[in-house]
């Protein structure tokens, strides 16, 4: 029997101007048919988009304003509609809970959780009109594993990771499949220079962009509805579900070293 053929993209995705966001972009695109690609900064994401063999647009803009949502709606249907939505974009802030700034914790909430929320509300009436559509969120292990440091960070990913599987269960009498994809360390400019030399003294693993995007791909052409990246941090992840207590003595144990790299 011949194998089934992956179904063209005619994608968006948000947070495209650089790190995993440029890679999947580059990863996607020469399996698209057209590319919607969202950022804060138009720049980059022209500077991506003349790299591409395949249609594309720009749409630079906060994704919590309206006009935004309304131009990547509109950018979508003069492609012909999509069948293919990625909410990537996202913020970190590694900062000990007590003393990070009120706005900081906003921003995070917002870019990381309301921001996906919105824009798949906006885009929802087209991925239904569509024979087969995907939305995945992508979010990250510290949403799935708490990690002191990340407390805002880790909680809008939560929040995004419980979204998710809202949305499919909701979802699941359509054509539109909701997903979730859980990178790990990435070495991408969202990290500071304190939790790229904090992760190094922890011995945590990191992978490239590229890697990253690879994976992602991968992920988009099988069946699962959440993939984590890495073995031990998928191993992890299964142990904070059933025993807790373990994860929470292991990290107890390096909150010593965490603590030397958390910002004042």
């Amino acid at each position: 029997m011949a194998a089934m053929q992956r179904p063209r993209y005619r994608a968006v995705i948000t947070g495209a101007g650089g790190g995993i966001g440029a890679a999947i972009v580059r990863e996607l695109a020469p399996l698209s048919d057209a590319l919607i690609l969202v950022g804060r900064r138009e720049g980059p994401l022209h500077a991506l988009r003349a790299e591409l063999n395949v249609p594309a647009q720009v749409v630079g803009g906060d994704l919590t304003d309206p006009a935004t949502l309304a131009a990547i709606d509109a950018a979508a249907r003069s492609l012909g509609g999509l069948n293919l939505l990625v909410n990537n974009a996202g913020l970190s802030d590694f900062h000990s809970f007590e003393s990070q700034p009120v706005d900081a914790i906003r921003a995070l909430l917002d870019t990381n959780l309301l921001a996906p929320m919105l824009l798949t509300r906006q885009l929802l009436p087209q991925l239904k009109a569509v024979p087969a559509a995907q939305i995945v969120n992508v979010g990250s292990v510290l949403g799935l594993l708490g990690f002191p440091g990340f407390a805002a960070y880790g909680a809008s990913k939560a929040g995004l990771h419980g979204f998710t599987q809202a949305l499919r269960r909701e979802l699941s009498d359509t054509a539109v499949e909701v997903r979730s994809f859980a990178p790990r360390a990435t070495d991408t400019a969202i990290n500071t220079d304190a939790v790229t030399a904090m992760n190094r003294e922890l011995g945590t693993a990191q992978d490239t962009p590229q890697q990253v995007a690879a994976a992602f791909v991968a992920f988009l052409g099988g069946q699962r509805g959440h993939l984590t990246l890495g073995a031990k941090e998928r191993f992890f992840v299964r142990l904070n579900g059933l025993l807790p207590a373990v994860p929470d003595a292991a990290i107890r144990k390096q909150l010593r070293i965490i603590r030397n790299f958390l910002p004042i």
